[in-house]
């Protein structure tokens, strides 16, 4: 899948933890548009601090997304028995549209193959309308599979399953 309208000048790479503050500003930025549709705990979980984002260093790996010298996107992930758990993915909002996402998420599915994963899997609100485009156009499917709220806001779930590096699904 190709994004042709990908900005020539972003790069996608691993977070350092000095970087969780500016990661934490840009989740909040990200969903700052969408908190009236969360409950108060819920809209807190997604825009985790600079401190729960350090905390989290030790469940899996952080990309960001850099234009110039500004971080302008996000994504982390965590080893599951099930596959790898996507989590925490945003991109300002004045920078959607332009492939940073589809990005962001090459970068995590290219990890989760090189680690030998079969699935990948995320939650998100059904309001998350251009970002549920992006995930479907990337190869994931809705499924049933739990959790269907995050502290009283509706969740549903995707799962994309992954060809191994031999080309076996």
């Amino acid at each position: 899948m190709s994004q042709l309208n990908s900005p020539p000048n972003i790069l996608i790479r691993r977070a350092v933890v000095e970087e969780a503050a500016i990661i934490a500003r840009v989740l909040y930025q990200a969903f700052v548009e969408f908190e009236a549709q969360y409950t108060p705990a819920a809209f807190a979980a997604t825009t985790s601090t600079s401190d729960q984002i350090q905390g989290r260093w030790s469940d899996g790996p952080v990309w960001v997304a850099i234009l110039g010298n500004q971080l302008v996107g996000t994504i982390s992930a965590v080893p599951k028995s099930e596959g790898l758990y996507i989590r925490s993915m945003a991109v300002l909002s004045w920078h959607r549209g332009h492939g940073i996402g589809h990005l962001l998420l090459q970068a995590v599915e290219q990890f989760a193959i090189a680690q030998g994963f079969q699935r990948m899997f995320l939650s998100t609100t059904p309001f998350l309308e251009q970002a549920i485009r992006l995930y479907e156009q990337f190869g994931f499917h809705r499924t049933n599979n739990a959790p269907h709220d995050l502290f009283g806001t509706p969740l549903f779930s995707m799962v994309k399953t992954l060809e191994s590096m031999n080309g076996e699904s």
